[in-house]
């Protein structure tokens, strides 16, 4: 299974301070997702920048390209517009516990 890096770029600095009850409602369903897919396996990890830019991250296992860009158009904050998604391939060369 391949690895794809996605970082999630919100509409505007300070995103996490300034969240509307639209987004913040939006950021549950794609919190909700994304603790989905790491009991499910193909999240690695997820987390976003902190401070004034915050931008998600969010390695995971998808076959293919196509597939992971199924994966990211279906993140709710992709769909719904309210971030702007940059998808690469990606290797987790060096990650604890991984032999």
């Amino acid at each position: 299974m391949a690895e794809w890096i996605c970082f999630l770029r919100p509409s505007r600095e300070d995103f996490a301070a300034t969240m509307t009850d639209v987004e913040r409602d939006c950021w549950s369903r794609h919190a909700e997702r994304l603790d989905r897919g790491v009991r499910e396996g193909w999240v690695l990890l997820a987390g976003p920048t902190l401070g004034r830019t915050n931008i998600g991250v969010v390695v995971f296992e998808a076959p293919d390209e196509a597939a992971a860009r199924e994966v990211v158009a279906a993140d709710p904050t992709v769909a719904e517009g309210h971030t702007t998604p940059e998808l690469m391939p990606f290797r987790a060369s060096f990650l604890r516990g991984r032999d």
